[in-house]
């Protein structure tokens, strides 16, 4: 909802005459450096596995990416056969609008590796497609 009138006036972070350093940052807020790398996980079955395969060895040849298993079962907390694809943060803006671009209907997940592995799969988490249920007891809740 926007801010009008008083409200809007007292707010920092919609001061217009405020340069970005100026906007204090809320203490709740992640730093980024937390990031050590990211993951996107490609999710299919047998019908899918060619493409899927394919999907991963493309983007492994365009953008040198480390390229996982392609595991023809669930693994982890994840409930469909998969692939992993792990890149570091300064690939990010390249490797996941191309995926997004190239996964012709395949679900992609994608998060980030900060230490926190709940948050990194369910609060920092990306979905390009259906989310799917993840298991989180692994994370050490239910």
């Amino acid at each position: 909802m926007r801010q009008t009138g008083a409200a809007a006036a007292s707010s920092p972070l919609l001061d217009p005459q405020l340069p970005p350093a100026a906007i204090p940052l809320q203490q709740n807020v992640t730093a980024m450096s937390k990031i050590k790398a990211y993951h996107a996980h490609i999710y299919f079955d047998a019908a899918s596995l060619a493409q899927a395969r394919r999907l991963c060895e493309d983007c492994r040849d365009k953008f040198g990416v480390e390229m996982g298993r392609v595991h023809e079962k669930p693994v982890g907390p994840h409930p469909d056969w998969s692939c992993q694809l792990a890149f570091p943060p300064d690939l990010f803006a390249d490797v996941v609008p191309w995926l997004a671009l190239n996964r012709a209907g395949l679900v992609v997940f994608v998060h980030p590796e900060t230490g926190d592995e709940l948050k990194d799969h369910t609060e920092y988490a990306l979905w390009m497609g259906d989310i799917r249920p993840l298991d989180h007891s692994l994370f050490g809740t239910g």
